[in-house]
């Protein structure tokens, strides 16, 4: 291939590459300001509960923005031949690649003061858990948590046993009560009604209603089952992250000032 050509398919390359991010940047966003805006129609539509949803609308609010930048910069930088947007792209990309290297290295040094940190934080949302009345987000998100990794308390029912004790009016029941989210679907209930069907709440449970395992030991089993994916994932990211690099270098360097700049201000 000559250069001219190989300029050419690096340039619609990148062009259309980034156009599809572009656009799944926008419906990334879109979809974080939904939940953000319209949460009661976004819980009614998937029919769940109400988890944490206004943090996970800044997430794809973030990302959502962040990925169409990013694909702003590649399509103009690459369909209009301009130097600076590509320079911009590439130090975006850079930015990136080092950030994600970064976070890495801190979570893997660091991973005895973070589990620390975590159990801290659990055990804060164990204890403030309100008795009466509708929990906040971080409660609903924990007890999503524990639904999901079929847990309870961080590291196990105790966690429970260990609340402040209850006011001389409230009942003995109220003494051992667990999130209802930790009651176990699966088990025998005789005559223990089953567990409602949006899990907030205190409920009163034997020690064989709720799931015996504790959510740090359910974490790290979930990491274990899903650690080829969740390495094979940030492998392929960083990959493409280095090629999308090396291809607008490749571009930025190679670019002559006679180039032909096709479509470059109609």
């Amino acid at each position: 291939m000559s250069p001219r050509g190989c300029l050419s398919a690096t340039k619609y390359f990148l062009f259309f590459f980034n156009l599809f991010f572009f656009v799944l940047g926008s419906l990334l966003l879109a979809f974080g300001l939904w939940i953000l805006f319209d949460r009661q129609s976004f819980t009614a539509a998937l029919g769940s509960a109400l988890f944490g949803l206004r943090a996970w609308s800044y997430v794809f609010c973030g990302v959502g923005t962040g990925t169409m930048a990013l694909g702003f910069l590649g399509c103009l930088g690459a369909l209009k031949e301009l130097k600076c947007l590509l320079g911009l792209y590439f130090g975006f990309l850079l930015l990136l690649f080092a950030a994600q290297i970064t976070v890495g290295v801190i979570v893997y040094t660091q991973r005895v003061a973070l589990g620390a940190r975590a159990a801290e934080l659990a055990q804060g949302l164990i204890q403030g858990y309100p008795a009466q009345g509708p929990p906040g987000e971080a409660h609903e998100s924990w007890d999503a948590l524990q639904q999901q990794l079929r847990c309870c308390g961080w590291a196990g029912p105790q966690d429970w046993a260990q609340r402040p004790a209850p006011q001389p009016n409230a009942s003995a029941e109220a003494a051992v009560a667990v999130a209802c989210s930790c009651l176990n679907a699966s088990a025998p209930r005789g005559a223990r009604p089953a567990p409602p069907a949006l899990p907030h709440g205190l409920c009163p449970a034997a020690p064989q209603d709720v799931y015996p395992q504790g959510c740090a030991a359910g974490a790290r089993a979930w990491l274990h089952e899903n650690l080829i994916t969740i390495v094979g994932v940030c492998l392929g990211v960083a990959l493409m992250e280095l090629c999308l690099m090396m291809l607008s270098m490749f571009l930025f360097r190679n670019m002559e000032p006679d180039y032909d700049k096709l479509l470059r201000y109609r």
